[in-house]
């Protein structure tokens, strides 16, 4: 703070330069970094993004069975859920530090 009160603008719009450089760092981590969520012991894997953009799906051909597709399904479903979940994870822990804890949409 200046003399009587006044916020020093140069001062804040360094620290927003550097709030957003280290949001930029941490969204090319996220961009990079790949997640895998499975399910039925690895019967089904998903691969997601840290960004949350999904890659690929694995399933191992034990999980097909056509008179129980509604099994596939839901390991299908966990593995996107788990995958998700650890992209969450990360973009938090990525993301936390860049925006001095406020929460940024999407993250």
């Amino acid at each position: 703070m200046r003399p009587g009160g006044q916020p020093n603008m140069q001062q804040i719009m360094k620290q927003a330069q550097k709030m957003q450089a280290q949001v930029a760092q941490a969204q090319a981590e996220l961009a990079e970094a790949e997640l895998t969520g499975t399910a039925g012991g690895g019967l089904v894997t998903v691969t997601i993004t840290g960004l949350g953009e999904f890659k690929a799906v694995k399933i191992d051909p034990k999980a097909v069975d056509a008179d129980d597709v509604e099994t596939l399904e839901d390991l299908l479903l966990a593995a996107i859920h788990n995958a998700a979940e650890s992209q969450r994870e990360l973009a938090e822990k990525k993301m936390g530090p860049a925006t001095g804890g406020f929460s940024l949409p999407g993250f």
